[in-house]
């Protein structure tokens, strides 16, 4: 079985499972705002950022769902060139 991908114009996040979380892995989570502070592992990394989601937990559907927008409006942004 693969790893699930959504996307968006992009790839926008990733979902494994372990034992004791469910991880979503945003693709290019370094450059999304987080204000609510949703991204709580792989916060070393200079591009990608994570959610660990421990078994019973609940997430800010607000905060979730603007982070979503958040990467769906980066995905659409094109990347400019150096002339």
């Amino acid at each position: 079985m693969g790893t699930p991908v959504w996307s968006h114009a992009g790839i926008l996040c990733t979902g494994e499972h372990y034992k004791k979380v469910v991880k979503l892995t945003f693709h290019k989570g370094a450059s999304l705002p987080d204000p609510a502070g949703l991204f709580n592992a792989s916060l070393e990394g200079n591009v990608r950022r994570a959610i660990d989601i421990p078994e019973g937990a609940e997430i800010d559907p607000a905060a979730f769902r603007a982070l979503i927008h958040a990467a769906i409006a980066l995905n659409q942004t094109k990347p400019t060139r150096n002339r």
